[in-house]
């Protein structure tokens, strides 16, 4: 049953690139997608936007190196570095777990004056302690403690939890700042999580 339910939206995209016999699926498959979807609070339909670095990173195959270098460095500029120079010791570790552990945020159900987490346990170990985690991303278990506190290593955490794709373009991490997912006082509590010697993350 689950081969079946795989192969038939195949079947479905292929029936599409073969419908007019040129081999061109994309607008036909862009009309199938846009008409599945429809607004629902804040979750509207400017969600199915691509911009430059998804579009590439649609199709990674033929993704070339000086492309992706000139992707990852129009992100860079995106990314905001802390208004008051403080990256993480104003924060509040306590705080920052709540925001890793909690998935909430930005669908249809949630008020869009809620505050979002930040899902970090989706993709990552954090806690020593913490069983439940996933494996998408590396494991951050001790994070200052094998990396240190240096300001390249701190400034380097600060950009990639703001946009990681100015990093690597088709990362698979959310862009938590530049995306509206958390605000810069949440980084702070998230990096306080990860730079706190008081942290269960570097105990």
């Amino acid at each position: 049953m689950k081969k079946m339910l795989m192969i038939a939206p195949l079947a479905l995209f292929a029936g599409l690139a073969l419908a007019d016999g040129h081999g061109n699926m994309d607008a036909k498959l862009e009309k199938m997608i846009q008409s599945s979807f429809k607004a629902n609070g804040q979750a509207t339909m400017d969600r199915m936007d691509q911009d430059a670095v998804q579009k590439a990173c649609s199709s990674p195959d033929t993704l070339d190196d000086a492309t992706r270098k000139k992707l990852e460095a129009a992100e860079m500029k995106t990314i905001k570095w802390p208004s008051n120079g403080d990256y993480w010791e104003g924060g509040d570790w306590k705080e920052g777990h709540k925001i890793a552990f909690s998935g909430r945020g930005l669908t249809w159900r949630d008020k869009p004056d809620a505050p979002n987490g930040g899902g970090c346990y989706n993709c990552h170990g954090l806690d020593p302690a913490e069983m439940s985690y996933g494996t998408i991303g590396v494991n951050l278990q001790g994070y200052a403690k094998i990396r240190g506190r240096s300001e390249e290593i701190v400034k380097y955490t600060w950009g990639k939890i703001y946009n990681a794709k100015a990093y690597h373009a088709c990362s698979d991490m959310p862009r938590n700042g530049y995306g509206g997912i958390l605000t810069e006082e949440q980084i702070r509590h998230v990096m306080a999580y990860l730079f706190d010697p008081e942290s269960p993350v570097n105990k």
